[in-house]
């Protein structure tokens, strides 16, 4: 480049007031392309990702009914048909990462009333529990399952089944955080279950019409350490099936289980 050619080329000078109109055009097609290629960008990493579904609190709806808690192996609220309602059967957490354990086995197996907010993520839904208190029509039951005025049903066993899916804290999953799986949701979901939070077994295809299995031991029992290094992974597992009103327990043999990707 010759001296005139370098005099003439258009330069910025701080104390000046002024920018040269090449640079000025320059600069704005660059600031244009950046920040269109931020966006662009930021478009093809969020198309990648899982939806995290339009589960959440429901403030709105707060939940009080009568009914029995149980432990299968993890606390149950079950709410007796009434009329055309069906039975139902919730899964229940406590405030933050904490199950509710103390309350079931204060209440086990007794006519209480539940207050709480539901969290729920289709057809999973979990109440966070406020208040257990004793119904005033409370009797100690009768070997036919009659509790007060409540006729619960006994499960109803589905056979062995495989499913592949994922091993999901329950809480977290229907909706208390977005997403609720996957590695990224590992530590938390962790810290859930560890916590006495229900875990869920979530499905890639249905038994029943339902994807969402509150999860047992293969005797029943509460699970132990031996699924903790699959949690968070998609994995195959084996085991039976039950159908407790509209719940699900998926009662797995850690020895089958085995993960796929």
């Amino acid at each position: 480049m010759s001296w005139r050619q370098t005099r003439d080329a258009p330069f910025f000078v701080g104390y000046l007031n002024a920018v040269p109109r090449p640079l000025v055009v320059f600069l704005s097609i660059f600031t244009v392309c950046f920040v269109g290629g931020l966006g662009l960008a930021a478009l093809a990493l969020s198309s990648t990702q899982n939806d995290p579904g339009n589960g959440g609190f429901r403030w709105g709806d707060r939940f009080e009914k009568t009914g029995m808690l149980e432990l299968r192996p993890y606390p149950v609220f079950r709410v007796p048909a009434d009329g055309e309602s069906p039975a139902r059967s919730y899964m229940l957490a406590g405030q933050g990462k904490r199950g509710v354990f103390d309350q079931a086995e204060s209440f086990a197996d007794q006519t209480v009333t539940l207050r709480g907010v539901p969290v729920s993520r289709g057809d999973l839904t979990m109440i966070q529990v406020g208040k257990v208190e004793a119904s005033a029509g409370d009797t100690s039951g009768d070997a036919s399952g009659n509790t007060g005025e409540l006729t619960l049903s006994d499960p109803v066993p589905l056979g062995r089944w495989k499913l592949t899916g994922e091993i999901c804290d329950g809480k977290c999953y229907a909706g208390a955080m977005r997403p609720g799986r996957g590695l990224a949701h590992k530590a938390c979901a962790d810290l859930c279950l560890t916590g006495g939070i229900p875990p869920v077994f979530v499905s890639s295809g249905p038994v029943a019409g339902r994807n969402f299995f509150l999860l047992a031991d293969s005797n029943g029992n509460l699970l132990g350490g031996d699924l903790d290094p699959l949690l968070a992974l998609y994995i195959e597992v084996e085991g039976d099936i039950e159908q407790l009103d509209d719940l699900m327990i998926f009662k797995v043999d850690p020895a089958t289980a085995r993960v796929l990707k």
